[in-house]
């Protein structure tokens, strides 16, 4: 089952740095990790035209390398 958090940005308002667009407080969303690898031990992300791969260690660990 999904794990989803509504936590507000720990960030206030007054934070936003001069010049940017004001940005709305956005939920972080959780999944476990299950789910994503779906009982694999490897997931392709891709992101801006690059692969990132998440991978499942011997020990239970992830790894993140492009």
């Amino acid at each position: 089952m999904p794990v989803l958090s509504l936590r507000p940005s720990p960030f206030p308002p007054s934070a936003v740095h001069r010049g940017a667009a004001p940005r709305l407080a956005t939920a972080t969303r959780r999944v476990a990790s299950d789910l994503l690898l779906a009982g694999g031990r490897e997931l392709v992300i891709q992101h801006q035209g690059s692969e990132y791969h998440l991978r499942l260690t011997r020990n239970d660990k992830l790894i993140l390398t492009k």
